[in-house]
């Protein structure tokens, strides 16, 4: 009943809902989780979780503090210590008479926490005041400028497959660039950082860059500053999804004529 007026209030504001209603969602028995994992969990049910809530961007992330079917403590602190979602606002709702709860949610990371009464009462404010806005009109607009010079110099070093250097430029052109447009250079900073982990042979780096990854590319337009990203995304995604197949093991053995050329025109 509840999740129905949760799913009719995002949609007015705009916004799909999924309804995760227990941690088997999240699990899998072929996927056993490591004993130490630090930000982004590489293997184990903490895996399909970032995977997943990676993929899907969300615009704010609402826990049942009362769902006993769904570790919120556990997930409210792998998503706001994993630089790949900490970005994600979480909202959490409970019986005001469990304090405990309340508490935990908030000192886990939780950027707001409420009475169930209160969050049903005030749930359509609650949804415009802690929802990620983001301005497509404005990136649009920033992506009709030209490149920066050291944006150039780090594609040309990418094309090159010299991934490091790619980075310190781009990195560079990010710094220098305050618009919506600069988080085109991280994204394509973040694509070197990944293929040269795989040639360093640095499995969980190479997966923890693709994850966060996503938060950057994802929202830019297929073309941005006369670069393609509609290509660049495929090919990412290629190269992740290889990634994944190969596992750690065969790494050493990875076919990098998967890492294409940024295609660009100035």
């Amino acid at each position: 009943m509840f999740s129905s007026r949760l799913e009719a209030a995002a949609e007015k504001q705009g916004f799909k809902t999924i309804v995760i209603e227990n941690a088997s969602y999240f699990s899998s028995p072929d996927l056993e989780p490591l004993e130490v994992q630090y930000a982004e969990n590489t293997s184990g049910p903490g895996a399909i979780l970032v995977d997943k809530i990676s993929a899907w961007r969300p615009a704010l992330i609402i826990f049942d503090l009362n769902n006993q079917a769904v570790p919120w403590l556990k997930w409210v602190v792998l998503i706001k210590s994993a630089p790949a979602t900490r970005r994600i606002p979480i909202v959490g709702f409970g019986s005001h008479k469990d304090a405990r709860a309340l508490k935990s949610a908030r000192d886990a990371g939780a950027d707001a926490v409420f009475s169930r009464s209160r969050f049903v009462q005030e749930l359509p404010e609650i949804l415009s005041a802690y929802t990620r806005k983001f301005d497509k009109d404005e990136l649009r607009e920033s992506c009709q400028m030209p490149l920066s010079s050291l944006a150039l110099q780090g594609f040309d070093l990418f094309n090159r497959g010299d991934y490091f250097e790619a980075h310190e430029r781009l990195e560079e052109a990010w710094i220098e660039d305050m618009s919506p447009g600069r988080e085109l250079y991280r994204a394509v900073l973040q694509v070197a950082v990944a293929y040269l982990q795989i040639q360093r042979l640095n499995y969980t780096g190479a997966l923890k860059m693709f994850l966060r990854l996503r938060q950057w590319i994802e929202p830019l337009p297929d073309e941005c500053r006369g670069v393609d990203i509609g290509n660049l995304r495929k090919d990412a995604q290629a190269v992740y999804q290889q990634l994944i197949t190969a596992g750690r093991e065969n790494l050493a053995e990875f076919d990098q004529t998967l890492f294409k050329s940024v295609i660009y025109k100035t």
